[in-house]
């Protein structure tokens, strides 16, 4: 283990996120919060205080990094940018318990959208707005902005990439990794700011409404400063532009790259996308001829089925309507496509439709072998055999995810507080990074109501589901910590 390049990246991303705490430092400011701006400048001078000696005094002999350490310095990362990026909501005041102030740092950066804030009209517009920003910094992945940043940092970084991107592999839009990782978050950031602009110009928002929610949908994160969410605003112009925002940003960001260079084909022939949009038509329609006759009108049933939908299986968060209200059926949809969610390389959480994609084929395979045993076939993806390995790696991450979930379920459920629904929906979505779930936890409630056990248990869970499981439990694992 290269333990001097660990604690020296960890050093260089801890000083990206002093840097990433100054704009919302200035809002504190400019909206006249001196207590939240201390609670910044206060966060600021401990992060500098620790990163500075990290970053400068831990010169590693070897500047190439290896799977594991890969592994262990995104896994790190996480947690400490957790951590600290906590700390302005427990110096502000806004959480009066570290656990809470945790697990909403936690919950922000994985994208995730689960919440144990209560009182949110009147909170301070600084810490608010660095709560929707830690959905943007965490959405295309804190270590993808490093490489963005600092390219030169390390020699070798595609295991920062491959542990910390969503999805069985990293595409590479770009030869080198750090040119990738420019190209990735320019992109992000134009659609970004197109969704911003037309919230302010088309959904009449205010500036500072329109950003905090861009931020939660680009990062496909769901925090609001509403306690209504997007129903807040009421809005069938604003329901219309997050809802397609939502689904954009689930789709692979190297397709949009493609389109970039005009490489048309490439992005209307993905077979991901294929998959993805029809998941996402298929639950729509659905969805919404089963509320109908709740609504008594289609086109309010589409507003608020599509919406609902787009939300969940992109694992956004907002919500529009309370669904836990709506059938049994639709909630299973709605269920399920939390556990899918949306492309690899998105902004998105859940296993990813590819995973879901490549197992269904590999199920139809199966079932083809039992009837004609001699028969050589080959599961094929985008045009291309798919190797035994991965469809093993692909079962295996299956497995994996359903088992945590499980296992999540059980350990949160034994502070007997809720019923088996909300703590399985409570795990299922901290997994999913989605947000909101059912009964105890649904659209219209949050996660306060859990003691300090379930909280950690919760922000655990989040993180294993943010990066994909295997980073986390490197952790574990004594050999990861051996020399050489």
């Amino acid at each position: 283990m290269n333990k001097r390049l660990v604690i020296r990246l960890q050093g260089s991303i801890l000083l990206i996120e002093a840097l990433a705490m100054v704009p919302s430092l200035l809002i504190a400011l400019y909206y006249g919060d001196s207590g939240d701006a201390a609670a910044f400048l206060k966060t600021i001078g401990l992060l500098l205080l620790v990163a500075l000696p990290m970053h400068y005094l831990s010169k590693p002999r070897e500047t190439n990094l290896r799977a594991r350490e890969g592994f262990v310095a995104v896994a790190l990362a996480w947690v400490l940018l957790s951590i600290f990026g906590g700390l302005p909501f427990l110096f502000s005041g806004l959480f009066t318990r570290f656990e809470d102030a945790f697990f909403e740092a936690v919950s922000g950066f994985t994208t995730t959208g689960a919440s144990v804030l209560n009182q949110f009209e009147g909170a301070p517009r600084g810490i608010m707005f660095w709560r929707s920003f830690t959905h943007w910094i965490g959405g295309m992945g804190v270590l993808v902005l490093t490489l963005a940043l600092l390219p030169q940092m390390t020699g070798r970084t595609s295991h920062l990439a491959k542990a910390e991107s969503p999805g069985p592999s990293f595409s590479k839009v770009l030869p080198k990794m750090g040119d990738s990782a420019k190209i990735l978050y320019i992109i992000y950031a134009v659609l970004t700011f197109i969704q911003f602009v037309l919230l302010v110009f088309v959904g009449r928002m205010s500036l500072y409404d329109a950003a905090i929610h861009a931020m939660g949908t680009a990062g496909t994160g769901g925090f609001s400063n509403y306690g209504q969410s997007v129903a807040a605003f009421d809005s069938l112009a604003v329901d219309v532009i997050i809802t397609v925002f939502m689904i954009i940003f689930g789709i692979n960001f190297a397709l949009f790259y493609r389109l970039l260079i005009g490489d048309f084909r490439s992005f209307f022939k993905s077979e991901e996308l294929h998959w993805y949009v029809g998941i996402v038509t298929v639950a729509i329609l659905f969805t919404t001829a089963v509320i109908t006759p709740r609504y008594q009108n289609f086109f309010t049933a589409l507003r608020y089925g599509s919406f609902q939908v787009a939300s969940l299986v992109s694992t956004t968060g907002f919500v529009t309507a309370d669904f836990d209200l709506w059938p049994a059926a639709v909630k299973m949809i709605l269920l399920l496509v939390m556990l899918i969610g949306s492309c690899a390389g998105s902004t998105a959480g859940g296993m990813k439709v590819v995973r879901v994609a490549l197992a269904a084929k590999n199920i139809k395979r199966e079932v083809s072998r039992t009837i004609q045993p001699r028969k050589v076939q080959v599961v094929r993806f985008e045009g291309k055999g798919v190797d035994e390995s991965m469809l093993s790696q692909i079962s295996l991450f299956i497995v994996a995810y359903l088992a945590l979930i499980f296992i999540g379920t059980l350990l949160v459920a034994l502070e007997g507080k809720f019923d088996l629904i909300s703590n399985f929906s409570a795990a299922l979505t901290c997994v999913s990074n989605v947000g909101p779930g059912l009964s105890a936890v649904g659209p219209t409630k949050n996660f306060a109501g859990y003691g300090p056990f379930a909280k950690y248990i919760l922000s655990l869970l989040m993180l294993c589901g943010r990066l994909e499981l295997f980073p986390i439990f490197v952790l574990f694992h004594p050999t990861v910590w051996r020399r050489g």
